[in-house]
């Protein structure tokens, strides 16, 4: 995970090796946070595997919090439903 911004507040992180299947679910996650204004991501082109996963939280809360707490909530999440099933 690469991080640009100069802003701690808005911050895009670029994920290598990974798709939608990741993007979707972690927006997800992310946007669940109030804090987070505007949380999105997009494919750089088609050929690549790689997404920019942008995060603007609003007050003093660098992006990188609720980035680590979606990861972290989605791995519980997909751990719950490999113990379901």
């Amino acid at each position: 995970v690469q991080a640009d911004g100069t802003d701690g507040n808005c911050v895009t992180f670029v994920l290598h090796d990974e798709d939608h299947t990741l993007g979707n679910s972690l927006r997800y996650m992310v946007m669940k946070n109030p804090d987070v204004e505007f949380c999105g991501y997009c494919i750089t082109h088609p050929s690549e595997s790689k997404i920019n996963f942008r995060i603007q939280t609003r007050g003093a809360l660098p992006a990188v919090e609720p980035f680590r707490k979606g990861l972290n909530d989605l791995m519980g999440v997909c751990q719950h439903v490999l113990n379901t099933f």
